[in-house]
């Protein structure tokens, strides 16, 4: 088993989901809201950051490289 379980990309995307999430329900809850509203804070917060991570680090055309400085003369 040569590959990875999980692409690069994936990978990054999942751990900063969990960052973000955690993150929301620690403030939640030092906010003095309830155990239960800290939970779904966190769920909540890291179900909306994996389509924003994922569309944020989608790679670009030809690789991602930036070509505008070199059209401009």
């Amino acid at each position: 088993m040569d590959r990875p379980m999980l692409p690069l990309k994936t990978a990054l995307v999942f751990l900063l989901a969990a960052l973000s999430g955690t993150a929301a329900g620690a403030l939640s809850w030092l906010a003095g809201e309830g155990s239960p509203r800290s939970v779904l804070a966190c769920l909540a917060v890291a179900g909306l950051a994996i389509p924003f991570f994922d569309r944020l680090i989608a790679p670009g055309e030809n690789g991602g490289v930036c070509r505008k400085a070199e059209d401009h003369g």
